[in-house]
Formats: C-alpha cells, sequence, structure tokens
C-alpha cells in the first residue's frame, strides 16, 4: 500500500532495555496517548536497541498499511547522540524505502513547552520522605 498523508501515526520513539520492566512506563504513556488521539488514532512504540519492536520494524508496518504521515516523538530527556544520529539514519533509510512518508520528529522531553516549570513544580512540592 502506498503511504498517503491523511493517515497520520505517532511513535514514541525510546532506547530500550535488558529489563522488560523497563518497558512498563512506555506502555502507561502509548496508553496515555492513546486515549488522547481517540479510538482512530494511531499510537504506536518503537525501540532503538535491546527491545521489539525497532524503529524500522514499526515505520515499515505503517508505511504498509498506508499511514503516511509520522509525528516521532522522542522519548528521551535531552538530544544527545541516539536523537541527533541514529534517529536520523533510521529515517533516512526508512524514507528511501518508502519515499512518500513523512516523518515530523517532535521535540526530546526537555524540549516541550512548559516541561521544566511543571517538573520543577512537582519536585518543589513532592511530599519529602
Amino acid at each position: 500500500m502506498t503511504p498517503t498523508p491523511d493517515r497520520p501515526a505517532i511513535v514514541l520513539f525510546a532506547h530500550g532495555s535488558r529489563d522488560p520492566q523497563w518497558a512498563e512506563p512506555m506502555q502507561a504513556l502509548q496508553a496515555a496517548v492513546q486515549r488522547h488521539a481517540g479510538p482512530s488514532g494511531t499510537v504506536r512504540i518503537a525501540y532503538l536497541e535491546r527491545m521489539a519492536p525497532t524503529l524500522a520494524e514499526v515505520l515499515h508496518e505503517l508505511a504498509g498499511s498506508g499511514h503516511g504521515r509520522i509525528d516521532l516523538v522522542p522519548v528521551f530527556w535531552a538530544a544527545g547522540g541516539h536523537v541527533l544520529q541514529d534517529l536520523p539514519a533510521l529515517i533516512d533509510s526508512a524514507r528511501r524505502q518508502y519515499p512518500g512518508l513523512a516523518v515530523q520528529v517532535r521535540p526530546t522531553l526537555s524540549g516541550w513547552p512548559g516541561v521544566m516549570d511543571w517538573l520543577a513544580e512537582q519536585i518543589v512540592r513532592a511530599p519529602r520522605a
């Protein structure tokens, strides 16, 4: 199937871990994003390494099922080597395979408006042990 821009999807992209419990917050985030996206929204998780599915697998699945626009959210605190080097290479590879695929990379978590103030408030107001 040829990817079309009117079939968007959201991909939450994270590092991955050998410990399966590490993925539980990612699954909770996926469920929360899915609730906000509604029943017709498509929300997937993809991992860089150590866990499945990989980003290549998820992009292949989405493009192959006609999703032409991907909003990719790096679930990393800040943009380091994985976001600045590994991620663009993975996206370029998918674009070569699916020329009509449009991938918009969102900011890392620390780059979202209001996150720093919200987090600072949580830190200051957190109950002390």
